[in-house]
């Protein structure tokens, strides 16, 4: 149904034939169709057809009208047609056949039943109405490929005017869509999409205000809101706008129906009859300049064609020749094959199109045909076919002039591991078309979308290791998210929590508020190969998977997952310190394939120690010595261990508040230092393997064997006297003890050892559990550069990882 406004507030509405309802589910014209099918067919079943449209109209009116004089109106013009179409259909039954005038004649009777029903039910409730056969207005002629009509403008206007003279002016005109009369005077119908071009018709013909398209969506989607579920109605296009979506089959007005309505610059909007509050689409002359000039409206809408084969004609002779194109594309005419897109480059050894997917076998066949002499003599080396392909277009009035639009939209699509074949984009600049895999084409449109649509860099994120540090760094994303997005444009979606026994994937984003609960409900066994997989084929353009785990599985799978375009960012020391030659092939993924490693949490939780050395060597500074307090648990004991205490009692109380694993060797032997040590060697170009580096235990040798950890809390006071022994000898000098890491880049060494300080030094300075790193450098050399503060804890770890996603957004283009 449509409606058109004129100046002096009358309306007139158009109405096509009933459609179909779950309580009713024949849909008129298809019935009707299928009834001249039938009837040519000499299948008498066609009156089976005929009763069942008798009774559906039959049905509505008693609805509709009630007992009335009204409703004995309608049924009896009714039976009266209904007569006429069985004698029409039994004659094209004997015939074996059916013309078109006939066909048109029979079609139309829907729209004329629906007409004269809907203006006796305005006319029961009071309205001043009148209802228009448009047979008896609208002269149109057949296009030269039959496939639409063109008006007779002066003749309808002169039709329309003496409609006026014999009903006189109406409040309210009822008219049919669909249908019309030719030149000869014979019925015939508006082709495709002809209720809507009836209605734009009449809206020129009366010179309306306002033409309206009622229909059972919203209004124009950004995208299909069946593939893409972020799709927003957009509230305003142009017609130029409307014309490049329709031909990618969006839910949009086909061009010709805009044409009338665009002639005399009448705006129309498509509403939603089952949602009127929705404000719907307006499609006009010009959008707004905010609408042509602001960033997320640059692209209005995203369309694909899918299901297109490419053809590519090739040849070192096609160079320069005049008339090659015109060749290839008059042969393809000739099969009655339609190109979709076009695309050659300028050395012009090449010209590739695009057809559907049924039309490859028959293009490439002509084509072999015509150049087969060409082929032969080597001038054109191949006709090749490429099936299973999908056309993307992004189109918009506000691409045009403005810089980077295309250069957005092909990052978006290379973020999304989707590779293009060919491109194509007019100088009008309203249209960026690009041929992808169909595979490829659901996530394409779901990353160009989101990129345009979403924020100014959306990230899908993924935590492997959801307890104190993964759950904490949850927590900042729940809080965080919205400012992030309304101040810098970025959205950081989670995707994806895996435990080591369960994993929560979510297409649309995990509920941050319940994702401990989904986790435990929703959730599949735990797979991280399929977990990036998940990730590596999700719409959203830029991927990362964030381990926060201590565990070698999820840091083995890191060269996997940056191979298919995801970022990683990381506390866990696994990989930076595992064997050299995983490590180094990870950094060279990195640089190689222009996929992010962060893993500034590895060292120093969140102080800036792996940023503070990328600086220094970037700018040219010589490494000399890295020597750090890198332990919170270490750095506690000892800056807890004073004269008169047992070692054993101060380990006790670290452990007791928390600060130590539940086994205390595990901090007391420092591998976890070492780790931080071959980071850091590492970073500064030497090729040290964790074995390579000495470490000084803690735990005595007769301890590290034992069974349990209470077992070596039970005997470790037998050892109290040793590290008493170190300990006083370290007062006699005016030193305390630090246990430390310490990278010798002169030497190309790393170790892990108990060392005395004076009092006087920084390290002597710390409090509770802080580290502190010092780096002496050739700048550096005299007052080394010291970076201190906490550097263990879940809620600073956590920071550090969140830092390293925002430093991640800034890398993928949000403001920094």
């Amino acid at each position: 149904m449509a409606s058109t406004v004129n100046a002096d507030s009358s309306t007139c509405v158009v109405v096509s034939a009933m459609g179909n309802h779950p309580t009713s589910p024949i849909k008129v014209t298809d019935l009707i169709l299928n009834m001249i099918k039938k009837a040519s067919k000499q299948d008498a079943a066609f009156l089976v057809d005929l009763a069942a449209l008798q009774e559906k109209h039959v049905e509505t009116a008693k609805l509709l009208l009630g007992q009335s004089t009204e409703l004995t109106q309608f049924v009896a013009s009714l039976m009266d047609d209904i007569t006429n179409l069985k004698a029409m259909l039994q004659a094209m039954s004997i015939a074996g056949m059916s013309t078109d005038a006939f066909s048109d004649f029979v079609v139309g009777h829907g729209e004329l039943w629906s007409g004269r029903l809907f203006a006796l039910c305005c006319k029961q409730l009071g309205a001043d109405v009148e209802f228009m056969d448009t047979r008896d207005v609208l002269v149109v002629t057949p296009t030269s490929d039959g496939a639409s009509v063109d008006l007779d403008e002066a003749a309808s206007n002169a039709r329309m005017d003496a409609w006026f003279k014999a009903k006189g002016n109406k409040k309210l005109v009822i008219a049919t869509g669909f249908i019309a009369r030719s030149p000869a005077g014979t019925a015939t119908t508006l082709k495709r999409n002809g209720s809507d071009f009836s209605a734009t018709i009449m809206g020129a013909l009366l010179r309306c205000r306002h033409i309206t398209i009622w229909t059972d969506v919203d209004g124009v989607y950004s995208a299909d809101p069946r593939k893409v579920p972020e799709a927003v109605c957009l509230p305003s296009m142009t017609y130029h706008e409307a014309w490049e979506l329709s031909y990618f089959g969006a839910n949009v007005l086909h061009p010709r129906t805009t044409l009338p309505a665009m002639k005399y610059h009448i705006p129309i909007t498509i509403r939603n009859f089952f949602n009127q509050s929705a404000p719907g689409t307006r499609i006009s002359d010009v959008a707004s300049d905010a609408e042509v000039y602001g960033g997320k409206n640059t692209i209005k809408g995203f369309a694909t064609i899918d299901n297109v084969t490419l053809i590519n004609v090739e040849g070192t002779g096609m160079v320069g020749v005049p008339g090659i194109a015109s060749r290839i594309f008059s042969s393809v005419r000739d099969a009655g094959i339609n190109v979709i897109m076009i695309s050659q480059a300028s050395s012009e050894q090449s010209i590739c199109f695009a057809v559907k997917g049924a039309d490859g076998d028959a293009a490439q066949r002509v084509l072999n045909e015509r150049f087969a002499d060409s082929i032969a003599a080597g001038r054109v080396s191949a006709v090749q076919v490429i099936p299973h392909c999908c056309v993307l277009a992004a189109v918009g009035q506000g691409m045009v002039a403005r810089k980077g639009v295309a250069a957005t939209m092909m990052s978006a699509l290379a973020k999304a591991n989707v590779n293009i074949k060919a491109i194509a984009q007019g100088s009008s600049e309203y249209n960026i078309t690009v041929l992808i895999d169909q595979t490829d084409s659901e996530r394409a449109l779901r990353a160009v979308h989101s990129r345009f649509y979403l924020s100014d860099v959306p990230i899908g994120v993924g935590i492997v290791g959801p307890g104190l540090i993964g759950g904490t760094l949850i927590a900042q994303l729940r809080e965080q998210r919205e400012q992030l997005k309304k101040e810098f444009g970025i959205d950081l979606r989670l995707l994806g929590v895996a435990s080591s026994g369960r994993m929560l994937l979510r297409e649309t984003g995990v509920d941050l508020d319940n994702w401990k609960q989904d986790l435990e409900d929703k959730s599949v066994p735990c797979d991280l190969d399929k977990f990036g997989s998940f990730l590596s084929s999700h719409y959203i353009p830029n991927r990362v998977i964030v381990d926060c785990t201590a565990s070698d599985v999820p840091a083995s799978k890191y060269m996997a997952w940056m191979q298919h375009g995801i970022h990683v960012v990381t506390p866990n020391k696994k990989l930076g310190s595992g064997p050299l030659e995983q490590y180094q092939a990870v950094r060279r993924m990195q640089r190689e394939g222009y996929i992010h490693f962060f893993y500034e949490g590895t060292v120093g939780a969140g102080l800036p120690v792996i940023g503070t050395l990328k600086h220094l060597l970037e700018t040219g500074d010589k490494i000399i010595k890295i020597e750090g307090i890198l332990s919170g648990t270490l750095s506690y004991i000892f800056n807890t261990y004073q004269p008169g205490m047992k070692f054993s009692e101060v380990v006790a109380d670290a452990r007791a508040k928390g600060y130590t694993e539940p086994d205390p060797r595990d901090d007391l032997n420092g591998t976890d230092v070492a780790r931080k040590v071959a980071i850091l060697a590492r970073e500064c170009g030497l090729l040290l393997e964790l074995d390579s580096i000495p470490v000084e235990s803690l735990v005595p040798e007769p301890l590290r064997a034992v069974a349990s950890s209470a077992e070596y809390m039970a005997r470790l006071p037998e050892f109290d006297g040793d590290m008493d022994a170190k300990l006083r000898e370290a007062e006699a000098s005016g030193d305390c003890l630090r246990y430390v890491g310490v990278v010798d880049a002169q030497n190309g060494k790393g170790s892990v050892e108990l060392r005395r300080y004076p009092k006087s030094h920084p390290f002597a300075q710390l409090q509770g559990s802080d580290n502190i790193i010092s780096f002496t450098t050739a700048r550096y050399f005299k007052q080394p550069l010291i970076v201190r503060g906490p550097g263990a804890g879940a809620d600073v770890t956590a920071a550090g990882v969140f830092s390293d996603l925002l430093r991640l957004a800034a890398y993928l283009g949000a403001p920094s």
